[in-house]
């Protein structure tokens, strides 16, 4: 399983970068790297967060982002006149959504998914699971659910106005705010876990677990075996004779 482990560690890390901006976010570039690093983990995919305004085809039922415009998309806080300036392209229905870090690690073994697992709802991330493909592959998803998703426009005309553009654009980076806090403190959780993890594997077998057990069921056996002669000398009575 380790080889096989190791095969595919070399084939993601052998492929280029399939996301739009075709790097690894600059926030999260430590947390990848860490993982990276480690011979039990490698990461498939990855985003830090990101507000994103997108332009849906008229008609279209929900929002599907292989089949919208993207207006807009940032992974660090924006502002109201970044919005306002990129809604007026809007000629279809447009959203405006936070996503908060998402960070998907295949594992090596159930043990350390669950160890991953472990730091990422300790770390606010409750949203987290774990999958494991029919070829043996374990895949933990870190996520959370503090996202935002608000339509602004329909069929290219704004359905609001400037004051609650502004508002969103608050939250949205309040929620960027909250979403780095707990980067960091995926991070440390991560490097804490892994360290005890390590000292736990170099810690030595206590000695006194290797000495042969005392026999005491043969002391005690002794014991009965003198109590029952003791008894034998009342003839055979045993306890009736007590009632004399």
């Amino acid at each position: 399983m380790d080889k096989t482990f190791s095969q595919w560690k070399r084939q993601c890390q052998k492929k280029m970068d399939q996301s739009k901006k075709g790097s690894v976010d600059q926030d999260i570039e430590h947390v990848v790297s860490l993982l990276n690093s480690r011979e039990e983990f490698f990461t498939t995919s990855s985003c830090s967060g990101r507000t994103i305004l997108i332009d849906g085809a008229r008609g279209s039922s929900g929002v599907q982002k292989q089949n919208c415009t993207w207006l807009f998309v940032s992974h660090q806080k924006c502002t109201s006149e970044d919005l306002m300036s990129v809604l007026e392209k809007s000629s279809g229905d447009a959203v405006l959504k936070f996503e908060p870090f998402v960070l998907h690690v295949q594992c090596r073994s159930l043990e350390d998914a669950q160890l991953m697992h472990s730091v990422a709802v300790n770390s606010g991330f409750r949203n987290s699971g774990l999958t494991v493909g029919k070829a043996g592959k374990i895949i933990m998803a870190v996520r959370s659910t503090h996202g935002l998703e608000v339509p602004l426009s329909h069929e290219g005309k704004l359905l609001v106005g400037h004051e609650y553009v502004n508002f969103l654009t608050q939250t949205a980076n309040q929620k960027m705010e909250e979403n780095l806090r707990r980067i960091h403190r995926f991070y440390q959780n991560l490097q804490a876990a892994l360290i005890t993890e390590k000292l736990q594997k170099l810690q030595l077998p206590d000695p006194s677990d290797s000495q042969e057990p005392q026999h005491l069921p043969d002391r005690l056996e002794t014991e009965k075996d003198k109590k029952d002669k003791t008894s034998g000398d009342f003839g055979g009575y045993g306890d009736a004779g007590l009632l004399l």
